[in-house]
């Protein structure tokens, strides 16, 4: 059954959810960005069916998230990287690892992520890029923006 299509929709995260809202596509993508980039070793790890994974693979491409790059001429063979596109879900990837740090895995957090520059477990905070101070849904709004088509995309202001 073919799901209904966010293509046409004025709205960012709809059009996210177009490429990347799909079971097994940020799992690839998560093992992209650890560096596993052989179709059959993302297949190992995730226990895909190759047919699904050759789908969303493909998707990736089409959509630009993914290049495929030759490593051997017979048989063809290709490794999955990430492009700049694909790259910028990193944030997408440590937000949705965070939330299942805290509210879904049993006995800590599976993976823990190290700050290369202090060597300490790290987690992403978002802060705003003009002043600097943390972002949190309390402390933000949502305003027209110069793409926005549709007014009624724009939430009424909340009360506090």
């Amino acid at each position: 059954m073919r799901r209904v299509s966010f293509e046409d929709r004025a709205c960012s995260v709809a059009r996210c959810l177009e490429v990347v809202g799909d079971w097994w596509t940020m799992l690839i993508v998560r093992d992209l960005t650890f560096g596993v980039t052989r179709f059959d070793d993302i297949q190992r790890r995730l226990g895909v069916a190759r047919n699904v994974l050759t789908q969303r693979l493909e998707h990736l491409v089409r959509h630009e998230v993914v290049e495929r790059v030759p490593y051997q001429d017979h048989p063809a063979r290709y490794d999955y990287r990430l492009t700049e596109k694909g790259r910028d879900l990193w944030q997408v990837l440590t937000a949705m690892r965070q939330w299942g740090d805290r509210w879904a895995a049993t006995g800590g957090p599976p993976v823990e992520m190290v700050h290369l520059d202090c060597g300490h477990v790290a987690t992403a905070v978002p802060h705003c890029s003009e002043c600097g101070a943390e972002l949190r849904v309390s402390n933000m709004r949502a305003v027209p923006g110069p793409g926005g088509v549709d007014p009624a995309m724009v939430p009424p202001a909340r009360d506090s």
